[in-house]
């Protein structure tokens, strides 16, 4: 069995066309860009408002970190 067939703990990608993590990886997509879209994705079938709220936090780190490049 492939890697991308087996999902451990729940079967919240199964649904989907593409998994995210191919999506991610497809495109060159750095952590915490995958990371928000990973919980986008799945937010309806897995964890709910506490998915959107990691996406949400994984934004604002990622904003923090790129305002910090253009200061420096």
């Amino acid at each position: 069995m492939s890697a991308l067939e087996k999902q451990v703990s729940g079967d919240h990608y199964k649904s989907l066309k593409i998994q995210p993590i191919e999506f991610i990886h497809a495109n060159g997509i750095p952590f915490a860009e995958g990371s928000v879209i990973k919980y986008v994705t799945r937010w309806r079938d897995k964890g709910g408002i506490a998915d959107l709220e990691k996406a949400k936090h994984f934004l604002e780190i990622l904003i923090e970190l790129e305002r910090k490049v253009v200061i420096e």
